[in-house]
C-alpha cells in the first residue's frame, strides 16, 4: 500500500506532462464564459416576459434557472468524462506498448496496486474537478439570475460519482483495447446510458412500457446514467405544480428520482469493473 501514493503522483505527473490539464481547462474557461453569457440574457429576458405576459401556472423563473442549471449539468458531465478517460484510456495496454508499464509492475507494486492507485489518482482528480465546475456553475446561475437549486450539494456529488464510475469503466477498457478505441467506446457507452435516459422520458409520456423497461435495465446496466438523472432531480427536488412536470423533461436525459440502493449499487459496481480490470490484466502477457 505504500507504493500507492507514488503511483499516484506517477500517474499525476505523467498527465501535466501529455498537458492533459491544459486542454480540460481550456474547455472548461470557454464553458463558464459561455455559461454566464447565456444566463445572464435568458434570465433577462425571463424577467422582461414575466412583467409583461407571464404565464400564471409555471413560474418562468424557476423553470428557466432549472433548465440552465440542467444544461450546466449536463456540460460538467461530459468534461468530467472527457478527463477522466484523458486519465485512463492508456492505463494498461496503452502504457505496456509504449514500454512505461514494465518497469511498475514487479513486486513489491504488483498489478492490483497499480490500479487501484490509478484509479485513485483518476477518482479523486475527476472528483474535485466536477465538484468545482458544478459550484462554479451554480454560483453564476446565482450571480445572474438570483436563483438556487432546491438541492444544494446532493446533485454535485452525484456528478463526482457518475464521473467517478466513467474513470473506472475506462480504466477496466484500457486492459484490453488500444487507447485510441477504448476512448471512443467509453465515450460510445456514456452516449448511450444518456441515450437510454431520454427514451425513458420518452416512454413515460407515452406511456411505452417497453421504452421504460429498456431506460430502467440501462441505468441499472450503466449507474453514473442513474446518478446523473437523480441529480438533475434533486435541483427542482421541492418544485411543485406544473413547473414540476416541465422541468423534470430536462435536458440530455430526463429527470429521474433513483432508489435508494442506488449508491450502494455503484459501489458494489466499481468494486466489480475492478475485479474485471484485475483478471483481464493478471491474464495479459506484457
Amino acid at each position: 500500500m505504500k507504493a500507492i501514493p507514488v503511483i499516484v503522483g506517477y500517474a499525476l505527473r505523467e498527465s501535466l506532462r501529455r498537458r492533459v490539464f491544459v486542454v480540460v481547462l481550456v474547455l472548461t474557461a470557454l464553458f463558464l464564459g459561455l455559461y454566464a453569457w447565456a444566463s445572464s440574457e435568458a434570465f433577462k429576458d425571463v424577467d422582461a416576459f414575466v412583467a409583461g405576459n407571464g404565464d400564471p401556472f409555471v413560474d418562468t423563473h424557476t423553470l428557466a434557472g432549472a433548465t440552465l442549471f440542467g444544461l450546466s449539468m449536463f456540460a460538467t458531465l461530459f468534461l468530467g468524462t472527457v478527463l477522466a478517460i484523458f486519465l485512463t484510456l492508456g492505463v494498461v495496454r496503452g502504457d505496456a506498448e509504449r514500454g512505461l508499464l514494465q518497469p511498475l509492475v514487479v513486486r513489491p507494486i504488483g498489478r492490483t496496486t497499480l490500479l487501484l492507485a490509478r484509479f485513485l489518482a483518476a477518482a479523486a482528480v475527476c472528483c474535485a474537478y466536477v465538484l468545482a465546475l458544478y459550484t462554479a456553475a451554480m454560483l453564476i446561475t446565482h450571480a445572474t439570475g438570483g436563483w438556487w437549486p432546491d438541492r444544494l450539494l446532493a446533485p454535485g456529488l452525484g456528478l463526482a460519482a457518475a464521473v467517478a464510475l466513467i474513470a473506472a469503466i475506462s480504466l477496466l477498457g484500457s486492459v484490453f483495447l488500444t487507447s485510441t478505441a477504448n476512448g471512443i467506446a467509453v465515450f460510445m457507452v456514456v452516449g448511450a446510458g444518456l441515450v437510454a435516459g431520454l427514451l425513458g422520458q420518452v416512454g413515460e409520456a407515452i406511456q411505452s412500457s417497453t421504452l421504460e423497461s429498456v431506460a430502467t435495465y440501462t441505468s441499472w446496466a450503466l449507474p453514473f446514467e442513474a446518478l446523473y438523472q437523480d441529480g438533475l432531480s434533486a435541483i427542482t427536488a421541492d418544485t411543485k405544480g406544473l413547473t414540476k412536470v416541465v422541468v423534470e423533461l430536462g435536458p440530455f436525459g430526463g429527470a429521474q428520482d433513483a432508489s435508494p440502493l442506488l449508491w450502494l449499487w455503484a459501489l458494489g459496481y466499481a468494486g466489480l469493473l475492478g475485479l474485471l480490470a484485475r483478471t483481464g490484466f493478471g491474464r495479459r502477457d506484457l
